[in-house]
C-alpha cells in the first residue's frame, strides 16, 4: 500500500513538478531549503489548492484524477499548519470536540481519550487557547486533527514558531506518536535534526521538483545527495539497548555493525533506540586503536569517496551492512590509502541518541 502523487502546478515564476511513491505508513519527511514548494505540495495533496493535471492515490482511494477531484473537506485529512490555529473562543475540550464532529461518528471517545493521553494534555482540557503555551497549543491542534479520524495526516512545519526550548519538549510528543499512531504522516521540514529523529521515509525537494525519495537510512547517506554534504551530514542507526555499565555510567547499544556505548540513558535492555553519527565526528584509522580516549571504535569498509572541496573529501562507509558517513581531510584519505573496499576503523568521537 503507497500514496502516489502526481502534479503540476505554475504560480507566477514558480512550478511544481513533482512524481512520487511513498509508503502509506511510517512518517514521510518532505525536506528542503524554504521556498522549494514544501508547503505547496502539502497544500495541493489536501485539495487546498487545485492542480488541473494531476493525480493522488491515498491507498486504495484516488482523491485526484483526469476524471475526478476530491474536494478537501470530502478527503480524510488531518492538518498541522506551522500556527497552532486553535479557536480563541473554544476551550481545548471544544476544540478538540470540533474535530469529533467532523469525522462523523467515526471516532470512538476511547480513541480521542488516547489521544488526549499521549500527548499529554488532559490537564489542558478547561484551559482557553490564550492561555496555552506554544507548545500545547500545537500537541491541542494535533489532537484536534487526529480527532477526526484521518486516513492521512499533513504537518506543515509543526515546530517552526517555536523556540528551541520547547521544540526539545514537544518532540518527545511526536516520538510518541510515532511509535503509536497507525496512520500515514506527511512531515514538511528544513530542520535535518527533526528528519532524523522522526522521519522513516525521506523525499527532497528543490526548486519545486523531487530530487529523490528512499528510507531515511539510505537517503541521508546516499553521497550524490546535497543532504549528505550539509554541515550537520550524518548517518542514522537503529539499535537496541543490550546493558548498562553503572562503574562508569554508560548504555551500550547494539547494531547490525557493532556495539556503541553512550551515556546511561533511562532505557530498558530490549529497548530500541536511534542513533545519529555525524560525518565530522567520524575519524578513520587502519588499525584499531587501544591507547585512545574514544569509546567507540567500529569495523567498517570504505564505500564510496568523494571530493568535497580542495581540503575535504566525505566518505561513505559501511558496517556490515549499515551506511555510516566520515568527513576528513583529502590529505588524511591520501596517506591512509583509502579506496573502495578498503577495511578500516571508524573512531567516533561523539553519539546522539535521537529516541
Amino acid at each position: 500500500m503507497s500514496i502516489e502523487a502526481c502534479f503540476n502546478v505554475a504560480r507566477g515564476n514558480f512550478t511544481l513538478d513533482t512524481h512520487f511513491s511513498v509508503p502509506s505508513k511510517g512518517i514521510t519527511a518532505v525536506f528542503g531549503p524554504s521556498g522549494c514548494g514544501k508547503t505547496t505540495l502539502l497544500r495541493v495533496i489536501a485539495g487546498l489548492e487545485h492542480c488541473a493535471n494531476g493525480y493522488l492515490k491515498v491507498a486504495d482511494t484516488v482523491w485526484q484524477d483526469q476524471h475526478s477531484f476530491v474536494p478537501a473537506h470530502q478527503r480524510s485529512i488531518g492538518y498541522i499548519f506551522q500556527e497552532p490555529s486553535l479557536f480563541p473562543h473554544l476551550n481545548v475540550q471544544k476544540n478538540i470536540d470540533y474535530g469529533i464532529k467532523r469525522s462523523q461518528g467515526k471516532n470512538q471517545k476511547s480513541s480521542v481519550d488516547k489521544i488526549v493521553e499521549l500527548l499529554g494534555i488532559a490537564h489542558l482540557l478547561q484551559r482557553e487557547p490564550s492561555s496555552l503555551s506554544g507548545g500545547e497549543k500545537q500537541r491541542v491542534a494535533i489532537a484536534r486533527a487526529l480527532a477526526v479520524n484521518p486516513c492521512l495526516l499533513l504537518m506543515d512545519e509543526p515546530l517552526a514558531a517555536l523556540d528551541q526550548k520547547r521544540k526539545d519538549e514537544f518532540m518527545p510528543y511526536l516520538e510518541t506518536l510515532h511509535a503509536e499512531l497507525d496512520i500515514p504522516v506527511i512531515y514538511v521540514s528544513h530542520s535535518s535534526m527533526e528528519v532524523s529523529r522522526l522521519a522513516d521515509h525521506l523525499v527532497l525537494m528543490d526548486s519545486g521538483r523531487i530530487v529523490a525519495s528512499g528510507g531515511i537510512h539510505e537517503m541521508m547517506t546516499r553521497l550524490d545527495l546535497p543532504v549528505s554534504h550539509d554541515n550537520d551530514a550524518a548517518a542514522i542507526i537503529e539499535a537496541k539497548v543490550t546493558g548498562h555499565d553503572e562503574q562508569y555510567h554508560l548504555t551500550h547499544l547494539e547494531f547490525a555493525g557493532g556495539t556503541i556505548s553512550v551515556t546511561q540513558k533511562a532505557l530498558q535492555v530490549g529497548d530500541n533506540a536511534r542513533l545519529r553519527l555525524a560525518a565530522r565526528d567520524v575519524s578513520l584509522t587502519l588499525a584499531h586503536q587501544s591507547n585512545t580516549s574514544i569509546l567507540n571504535i567500529i569495523s567498517v569498509t570504505v564505500d564510496e569517496i568523494i571530493d568535497e572541496s580542495p581540503s575535504q573529501v566525505m566518505i561513505r562507509l559501511s558496517a556490515n551492512g549499515v551506511p555510516l558517513l566520515s568527513r576528513i581531510t583529502r590529505k588524511s584519505a591520501n596517506e591512509l590509502g583509502l579506496k573502495k573496499g578498503k577495511p578500516v576503523y571508524a573512531q567516533v568521537k561523539s553519539v546522539a541518541l535521537l529516541a
